[in-house]
């Protein structure tokens, strides 16, 4: 059994992880032959997570092409990279894609060189860097499809694949080059189940997430409250808790959750959303507010690892509460996402994760489809992770749940005028129910964690 077929945790599957990542390209092959296209183009930059998914090439900032055809035994793919950077592309893309010692492939031969993990041979083309990338794309899809469909005649019937993001200036290249563009969702849907090794790391990634999490949860339980009895009294905003002796910010409590990221070999990437009482119920609030007692701190980790794949856990703290609003918002979201979780398994209509957790909250008296800004759950269940924060699958869109899919769960209530509670977790659906990627406990009074640091 190789790596790629591994089950998370088994010994394979930890020697695939210290592996770099190859993505399989036969399901991108697969769909051209069955649109009857001649190709696929892919066009972006560094930033394009697609584009990055498909050739595991992370550079540069301006934009490059991916190009894959149908071939003899399964397909041709070629990365139009500058300069500049083939030695690097020539590692990541097609270095890393060649079968291991031992490995069958679709296309095996007695040449070890020649073969590829999933028979897609790979190689690195940088002539006509001055052109545009979608230039570039346009005239390797003439190469390889060999004349068929010749550029600029009138009798040309060439279907090129890209996905719907294709930029248009790069669509308007392959165009004017005779070729009729048609969209694919083939990406999407190979990104949406991820392999062994993906799941390898997401979980590492998510396990920096949590001890982030933990240093958090640590600075707000040694966190002091130094308003009187007469001052809690009287219902105005109390006093911010103080910590090593300075008032607790969001973005003091922000600071020591991405030292802790950082130590752990990931980047927060702008993504550690800390918000406290009325700014807990903003979804993505980075900015400085104070933290006070009896109200919500609410702390959305999402940081993103050295291969670009994500992490996404959320808690909700309260310290000093008086048990109001925030405990019963507390109970509900704990019982929604036991609800939801209850219907996570293969087969599983994603929308009937949402609509369980939403009937949770509505049964506790929270509007379960409350719009934005308004009191209620504003928001879907859950969203897939992986090269992007947000991807396929939701759990509030179509589709059925597959083995390989990686999702939050993370039901949550908002009132704008005193805050907002969540908590997320990310699991991957296995043949038989789920995996938490990283267990992180639950409770509304912080606590210091044994491995808190």
């Amino acid at each position: 059994m190789s790596g790629e077929d591994a089950a998370p945790g088994e010994p394979e599957a930890a020697e695939e992880g210290r592996r770099p990542l190859r993505t399989d390209l036969r399901p991108i092959v697969e769909a051209v032959r069955e649109a009857d296209a001649v190709a696929f183009v892919a066009v972006g930059d560094r930033f394009d997570d697609d584009l990055r998914y498909l050739t595991r090439f992370s550079g540069p900032d301006r934009p490059y092409a991916l190009v894959v055809v149908p071939d003899e035994p399964v397909g041709r793919a070629v990365l139009c990279a500058p300069a500049l950077f083939r030695e690097q592309a020539e590692r990541e893309f097609v270095a890393a894609a060649r079968a291991s010692a031992g490995e069958a492939t679709a296309d095996s031969t007695d040449d070890a060189e020649a073969t590829f993990h999933d028979g897609v041979a790979r190689e690195v083309r940088t002539e006509s860097v001055g052109d545009h990338a979608g230039e570039r794309a346009a005239a390797v899809v003439d190469d390889l499809v060999d004349g068929r469909g010749a550029i600029g005649s009138d009798t040309a019937d060439r279907t090129v694949l890209a996905s719907a993001s294709i930029p248009h200036d790069a669509a308007v290249y392959l165009e004017r080059a005779g070729n009729d563009l048609a969209s694919t969702d083939a990406v999407a849907g190979a990104r949406a189940q991820k392999t062994p090794a993906e799941v390898d790391r997401l979980r590492r990634v998510q396990r920096a997430a949590v001890a982030g999490m933990a240093r958090a949860e640590a600075v707000l339980a040694e966190s002091g409250v130094t308003d009187t009895a007469d001052e809690k009294s009287k219902g105005d905003r109390r006093p911010p808790l103080r910590w090593a002796d300075e008032p607790l910010t969001t973005e003091r409590l922000r600071r020591e959750v991405n030292q802790v990221l950082a130590a752990r070999g990931v980047r927060d990437a702008g993504n550690t959303v800390i918000g406290a009482g009325p700014s807990a119920a903003d979804l993505h609030y980075v900015g400085d507010d104070p933290i006070r007692p009896g109200e919500t701190v609410l702390l959305d980790i999402s940081p993103r690892g050295p291969d670009g794949y994500y992490g996404d856990v959320t808690r909700t703290f309260v310290v000093d509460g008086d048990g109001g609003w925030e405990r019963r918002a507390y109970v509900a979201v704990e019982a929604a996402r036991e609800a939801a979780l209850d219907e996570v398994e293969p087969g599983v209509p994603a929308k009937t994760v949402h609509g369980e957790a939403a009937a949770e909250l509505a049964a506790y008296g929270f509007d379960p489809n409350a719009g934005e800004g308004e009191a209620g759950f504003t928001h879907g269940t859950g969203h897939g992770v992986g090269v992007s924060l947000h991807e396929g699958p939701s759990l509030s869109g179509a589709g059925e749940l597959r083995p390989g899919h990686v999702v939050t769960v993370e039901p949550g209530v908002y009132d704008p005028e005193i805050g907002g509670f969540r908590l997320e977790d990310l699991i991957v659906v296995t043949d038989d129910g789920y995996e938490i990627l990283a267990e992180y406990p639950f409770g509304i009074v912080p606590e210091k964690r044994p491995d808190a640091r």
